[in-house]
């Protein structure tokens, strides 16, 4: 039996567990996450991030955009080079779902870039016993840090007694507004502006 309780110990080693993103980078090394898809849908994009007076902010783009669609949609912003060199941006390929974390009991938003995850669930999906994502959970563990990061992903059984309560958070975001795509905006997909 664990001396400290799930939620003291999230607080205690700083799980990413808090507000409506589930953010992968921010696990543990040696730290996981469970969840369970709510769409097999994703949100598709390129996101690049630009800074401007010592803020960050993320750009989205439901295409892949050229360097000068990027200068062009960031304004004020100065994106951040790519690997290519001056008058290049880093842009990358994402997805963004609507998934339930079981430690947090809520609907959050998942936001995919690295390229091993996201071929881990492509191949998952393509398997025939996982053919309905919406039936498994996933969890999603983290080993090393910087350019050492692993992630591995596995499809698990939905936790007993748990689906009425995946249900529940869903239609709960749901009947608030949710909506994914206003990330392609600078929104926030839990409600309107």
């Amino acid at each position: 039996m664990a001396f400290l309780s799930k939620s003291a110990s999230a607080a205690v080693t700083g799980n990413s567990t808090g507000g409506g993103y589930l953010s992968l980078s921010k696990l543990p090394d040696g730290g996981s996450v469970r969840f369970a898809l709510l769409t097999d849908e994703p949100l598709e994009f390129y996101e690049c991030w630009g800074a401007a007076n010592g803020a960050n902010k993320p750009f989205r783009f439901d295409f892949e955009p050229t360097y000068e669609d990027v200068v062009a949609e960031m304004g004020e912003f100065e994106p951040r080079e790519g690997r290519g060199g001056p008058g290049t941006a880093d842009t990358k390929f994402a997805i963004a779902c609507p998934v339930y974390n079981y430690e947090s009991g809520k609907v959050q938003v998942l936001q995919i870039t690295q390229k091993s995850i996201l071929k881990e669930i492509d191949q998952i999906s393509q398997m025939e016993d996982y053919s309905d994502l919406l039936e498994w959970d996933f969890t999603i563990s983290k080993k090393g840090s910087g350019l050492l990061t692993e992630y591995t992903v596995r499809p698990v059984p939905r936790k007993k007694g748990s689906q009425e309560h995946i249900d529940a958070a869903w239609i709960e975001a749901k009947s608030e507004g949710f909506d994914i795509t206003r990330l392609l905006s600078g929104g926030n997909p839990f409600k309107a502006a």
